[in-house]
């Protein structure tokens, strides 16, 4: 493995904290947390050791993985490409049909120490071009993403965000400094629903969007589509309009959405999403935006050319083939078409 060195085991101080009074209030999500002194934050990872703020799991990885990169899901950033991809504990929602819940809701669970440099000496042992902060939530690690995106900038290596985007502008703007690219979750297009079931801030979660759109970050969207909570016609048309609403210009918006599959898991007992009616759900979203695909279930994901047609990706499952693809031009970052040469909306 390649080393990497500029940091130490030493873990980071806190920097989203106010401390006062014995209190530590936390600024970084739409929880506002006060914490009180041998407390923890919503998100059971930010907490108050005697008036100091703490964050006890910096460095702390649940899981460490090589991963496709459409498992983010990501389809138009670096398609057919390796990632490799770190877990972590904790996520300051509580959504109750969590599927990564044993290490979403839970911070008691078998792990490992990494440091930055670990990761990215990883990153380097690996071949990977990019990592990728996934499987709970990692903007609750905002420290240790800092220090780790920073480094792997220095080392060529891109980084992707996989969020809920539970995260205060502030905060927002100096991780999405050092994004690439991110798949956000729009888990339903109301507020009580957020706030009531969720334990999230739709307001929130619509302004991270727009912020990471206006930095230039490349952004994918995903929307799991949950029987009895947020699969009415009227809720996922409203999801689609602000997406639509966030390209402005003559042909349909270019940020992907990804419809995806619910199953029974954690506390929600409602049967899976019918696949007929996600289907038919993405050919309607189609009428608004370029890009629409469906997940967990089987159906054509592949991604055309909009002008002659051909097919740019093939996609069956996670095997993918990029022949359709010709390479970015010296001081590109998009594909162009292999078949007409026409730039394409998948970057590199």
């Amino acid at each position: 493995m390649n080393g990497v060195s500029g940091f130490s085991q030493s873990r980071r101080s806190p920097v989203f904290f106010t401390e006062a009074d014995g209190d530590v209030s936390c600024g970084l999500c739409h929880h506002g947390c006060l914490i009180k002194s041998g407390s923890f934050g919503v998100c059971n990872i930010r907490g108050n050791k005697s008036g100091k703020g703490i964050i006890p799991f910096y460095g702390f990885i649940s899981s460490l993985a090589v991963d496709p990169i459409e498992k983010k899901p990501l389809y138009h950033f670096r398609p057919g490409s390796q990632i490799l991809s770190l877990g972590f504990v904790g996520c300051n929602l509580r959504c109750p049909f969590c599927q990564n819940w044993r290490i979403s809701q839970n911070t008691d669970i078998p792990g490992k120490w990494m440091n930055p440099g670990e990761i990215v000496s990883a990153a380097l042992g690996q071949n990977s071009g990019s990592i990728a902060y996934t499987y709970s939530e990692p903007l609750v690690h905002a420290e240790y993403l800092l220090d780790c995106m920073e480094l792997a900038h220095r080392h060529g290596i891109a980084n992707v965000l996989v969020t809920n985007g539970c995260i205060k502008p502030g905060a927002a703007k100096e991780i999405l400094a050092l994004t690439d690219a991110a798949n956000i979750d729009l888990k339903c297009f109301s507020s009580d629903t957020y706030k009531k079931v969720l334990g999230g801030d739709l307001e929130t979660v619509l302004e991270f969007i727009r912020l990471a759109c206006s930095m230039s970050v490349h952004v994918e969207i995903t929307t799991l589509v949950v029987n009895g909570l947020n699969d009415s016609d009227d809720e996922l048309n409203a999801c689609a309009d602000f997406i639509a609403g966030l390209c402005a210009g003559p042909k349909l918006p270019d940020i992907p959405w990804h419809l995806s599959a619910y199953h029974p898991d954690y506390r929600w007992n409602a049967p899976p999403t019918d696949p007929d009616f996600l289907l038919r759900t993405a050919e309607k979203a189609r009428t608004k935006l370029a890009s629409v695909y469906t997940g967990n279930i089987a159906g054509d994901n592949n991604t055309v050319c909009s002008r002659c047609g051909a097919v740019l990706v093939r996609r069956n499952g996670y095997r993918v083939d990029i022949a359709g693809l010709a390479a970015p031009a010296a001081g590109e970052k998009m594909y162009r078409c292999a078949g007409c040469g026409e730039m394409t909306p998948i970057g590199y």
